[in-house]
């Protein structure tokens, strides 16, 4: 079924004019029919600019056009900017709102050659570790429809698990790529930041957020992180760093290797499944010549706090701006104050209003330096621990999640118990690193996919990539599919 294919598996089929890319994009709206009722990953998707893009890739595939993604159908989080389709970041607020542009990561695809098309569910504004904060309602694991499929991205990755698309995009504030790739089966790659363009992404909290890709294997992160990869005049933050060949790196060899294995993260809320599942793994990396190191990251236990006072601090002041005032959906009121409360009031859920004014809170007069300025500095000592480790190990390895894929509604009630779902994630986000999870193995009964962590130096994808493919071809845990 060709909706099953990878990237490089479609890309070689339609090179040789084997496949059409109006097949491969109607296989996957025929998946989107046949499965999604069950799992809800898609918020919205128009089949026909589908075809018609890929129509249109059809006639540069017969014309010998080599584009990257030429023909490749991926579906996008509902956080990016794709033009003229709908943009909500999963919320009430934004109302019918379209975006009138392209992200640049958007751009790069397109220039690819991608088929864009789809917006995926996630929890609303990209707040939330199980997409159940979503005004759309909730995405379901594919691996069972009981469970949650992990968040922000949740509809991201359980599209990428049950073959509704080839690929998709998704966005990692602080583990909401890896931590729903590894529930869901899939790969989720987080980019250092600066790598890729922000640009045309629904800010949540700007020194955190990365957009980057979800895969059904290695290979597929390396060429669509190659494909949205380097500096952008219109993000700042973006950094000018040369964007290296991922895929040539990707060759097995990883003998002589140092990776470091972190003390504490093999805590004691850690399941024993997952934490077999991640000892087994360490022991194929020796047996494909790496040597494991143990490191410390002494202000590991620091990260949740750290980042649940930076992360709302600035979702309070990028959230500012949805006021019912220019654009998106508005309540009327007798003067502006009311008019701004009621619609803010109508227009966010909870778990957002939530963050909002824990972050007014820690900005307010008298609380900015114990809270917020205090957390900053934290962060900075997070940051220098992985630096030292890096200094000794190429790659550090731990556990994606404590436990497999949990209950929808399980921990919807203990918003606290929600964020630890997210601390072996946090740490990577608040040092600026990069970092992927792969597949494992699987919790026995129920069958539930477990994800193991990789995380990289600065700009290190290039390393951690080859070592996440190294293990993954020593492996078949990523070819395993669920039963929908």
């Amino acid at each position: 079924m060709l909706n099953q294919l990878t990237i490089s598996e479609l890309t070689a089929k339609l090179t040789k004019r084997e496949v059409s890319a109006r097949e491969a994009t109607q296989a996957c709206l025929d998946q989107i029919a046949r499965v999604d009722g069950k799992i809800h990953a898609f918020i919205s998707y128009n089949a026909a600019d589908a075809l018609a893009q890929a129509d249109a890739a059809d006639k540069l595939i017969f014309s010998g056009a080599k584009n990257s993604l030429l023909g490749v159908p991926i579906a996008i989080k509902d956080v990016l900017a794709v033009k003229n389709q709908p943009l909500n970041c999963a919320s009430k607020i934004l109302g019918n709102f379209t975006s009138t542009y392209d992200a640049t990561a958007i751009e790069k695809l397109k220039a690819a050659g991608a088929i864009v098309f789809g917006r995926l569910n996630m929890d609303e504004f990209a707040m939330g570790s199980s997409t159940e904060n979503s005004a759309f309602g909730l995405t379901r694991n594919p691996w069972d429809v009981t469970r949650i499929p992990g968040g922000s991205s949740g509809g991201s990755a359980a599209a990428v698990a049950a073959d509704e698309c080839i690929a998709s995009l998704g966005t990692d504030t602080g583990g909401s790529i890896r931590q729903p790739a590894a529930l869901c089966g899939c790969v989720g790659l987080k980019p250092t930041y600066g790598r890729i363009s922000r640009y045309g992404l629904v800010a949540f909290a700007s020194s955190l957020d990365q957009i980057g890709p979800f895969t059904k294997d290695v290979r597929d992160s390396a060429i669509l992180l190659g494909a949205m990869s380097g500096v952008d005049p219109r993000d700042s933050t973006s950094v000018p760093e040369p964007v290296p060949n991922y895929s040539a790196a990707l060759d097995g060899n990883i003998r002589g290797m140092k990776i470091g294995l972190p003390k504490e993260y093999m805590i004691g809320g850690l399941h024993a499944e997952v934490k077999a599942a991640v000892d087994a793994a360490v022991k194929q990396y020796e047996k494909l010549g790496a040597e494991i190191v143990e490191i410390s990251l002494p202000h590991t236990d620091y990260a949740v706090a750290t980042y649940y006072i930076i992360a709302t601090a600035e979702a309070s002041a990028n959230l500012a701006r949805f006021d019912g005032i220019r654009y998106g959906a508005r309540v009327e009121g007798n003067d502006p104050i009311e008019l701004y409360s009621k619609t803010r009031g109508a227009g966010f859920g909870a778990e957002v209003k939530r963050r909002i004014i824990l972050g007014t809170y820690v900005l307010s007069s008298g609380y900015h330096d114990a809270y917020y300025l205090h957390a900053q500095k934290v962060r900075t000592l997070i940051r220098n621990d992985f630096l030292k480790a890096f200094e000794k190990v190429d790659a550090i390895v731990t556990p994606t999640t404590p436990t497999a894929a949990f209950k929808a509604g399980e921990k919807s009630g203990d918003p606290l118990q929600m964020y630890l779902s997210d601390i072996f994630t946090i740490s990577c986000n608040l040092a600026g690193i990069c970092g992927i999870s792969i597949p494992c193995g699987f919790t026995k009964n129920p069958k539930l996919p477990i994800g193991l962590q990789l995380l990289g130096k600065p700009f290190g994808e290039e390393t951690l990539l080859k070592i996440a493919h190294a293990y993954e071809q020593a492996t078949g845990w990523h070819k395993e599919k669920p039963v929908i």
